[in-house]
C-alpha cells in the first residue's frame, strides 16, 4: 500500500448477537461490550487520525472458532470497502482443512481471505502448534499462499518461536504483542522470547490488544512504552503494523484513545517508519488492494 495518506487498522472485530452469540462476553468485566458492533459503529467512533491520517481500511479478524462466522465475515468484506481482508477460521487439525480453505475461497468474498487464527490462548497443551495435525494443516494454509495470525498469551511464545523454525515458509503475525504482562510489569521473560521470535524474518507484529493487557482505568503511555520499545528494536518498523483491536479497547479507553497513544510513541520516527506501521507493513502482509475504494455508508 503507497497511499501516503492511509491508515490501516490491521486488527478489529465484528459481531451481531442477533445472529451469531459470542459465549466469551459472559465472562466478567466484559458488560461494556455486550452487544453488537459491525464495520458502521468502528467507522462512528474510529474519528482521530494518527500523523494526519484516517482510517481507510481495516483487517476483520475472527472471534468464533466456526467456519459459518468466516463466511459472514467474507460476505462483509466484499459488500464493505473499508474491510480489505480477513482472518478467519477453520479446523487446522482436520484432514479435510485444504477442502474447506478452497470451499472458503471460492464462496462470496472468498477473495478477501488473506489468513488463518486459532485460539491457541485458550488451548491447555503448551505444544498445540506443534501438533503433527496441526503442523500438517498449518502446512496446508501456506501451499495456499495464505498467513498464519499467531494468538497466545506471554507463556506460550515459545509455540510460536517452535513454529517459525519448522515451518518457515509460512507467513506469521504475532496478535497483540503476544499479551506482555504489562500489569505485572515482569517483561524479561516476554522481552526474551520476543527477540527470539522475531529473529525470524517471516514473522511480523501486531502493536494491538496491549491496553487491555495493562490496568483498565489507569493505564497511561508510559505503560505501553517499554513494550513499544521492545518490538520497535526487535522487529524493526518494516515488520510492526498497528492495530486496535476493536471493540475490545473499548475496555480500556476506545480506538481514538489508543490512536493518540500510538501517534505519541510514533514522535521521532521517520517518515518511512511510520509509514510502515500505520500502512505499509500491514497492505503488505494481508495483499491489500490499494484501488479498492474506501468510502461506504455515512459515518455518524
Amino acid at each position: 500500500m503507497s497511499d501516503l495518506h492511509a491508515l490501516v487498522d490491521a486488527h478489529h472485530h465484528v459481531w451481531d448477537l442477533d445472529r451469531r452469540p459470542q459465549p466469551w462476553l459472559d465472562e466478567p468485566g466484559h458488560a461494556p461490550i455486550r452487544r453488537t458492533f459491525g464495520p458502521h459503529a468502528l467507522r462512528c467512533e474510529a474519528t482521530r487520525p494518527i500523523d494526519g491520517r484516517r482510517l481507510t481500511r481495516t483487517v476483520v479478524v475472527q472471534c468464533l472458532p466456526c467456519v459459518p462466522e468466516t463466511r459472514d465475515l467474507l460476505a462483509l468484506a466484499d459488500s464493505d470497502p473499508l474491510i480489505g481482508a480477513v482472518v478467519g477460521w477453520a479446523d487446522l487439525a482436520s484432514p479435510a482443512i485444504g477442502d474447506v480453505l478452497d470451499d472458503l475461497r471460492a464462496g462470496t468474498g472468498g477473495r478477501h481471505l488473506r489468513a488463518l487464527r486459532h485460539l491457541v490462548q485458550g488451548e491447555s497443551d503448551p505444544a498445540w502448534l506443534q501438533r503433527p495435525e496441526v503442523e500438517r494443516g498449518l502446512c496446508a494454509v501456506r501451499d495456499r499462499d495464505l498467513g498464519y495470525d499467531i494468538l497466545i498469551r506471554s507463556h506460550q511464545l515459545r509455540q510460536a518461536i517452535e513454529l517459525a523454525w519448522r515451518v518457515p515458509g509460512l507467513p506469521l503475525v504475532l496478535d497483540h504483542a503476544g499479551k506482555p504482562p504489562i500489569v505485572s510489569g515482569g517483561l524479561d521473560a516476554w522481552e526474551r522470547d520476543i527477540r527470539l521470535l522475531a529473529a525470524h524474518p517471516q514473522v511480523r507484529c501486531k502493536v494491538s490488544g496491549l491496553v487491555t493487557e495493562a490496568d483498565h482505568e489507569k493505564w497511561t503511555v508510559d505503560d505501553i512504552r517499554p513494550v513499544w520499545e521492545v518490538l520497535f528494536d526487535a522487529f524493526g518498523p518494516d515488520r510492526l503494523m498497528f492495530g486496535s483491536d476493536w471493540p475490545v479497547c473499548v475496555l480500556a479507553g476506545g480506538w481514538n484513545r489508543w490512536a493518540a497513544t500510538v501517534e505519541e510513541l510514533l514522535v521521532g520516527c521517520s517518515a518511512a517508519e511510520t509509514e510502515a506501521v500505520l500502512a505499509g507493513t500491514a497492505g503488505a502482509f494481508y495483499r491489500l488492494d490499494p484501488t479498492r475504494r474506501k468510502e461506504g455508508p455515512p459515518c455518524c
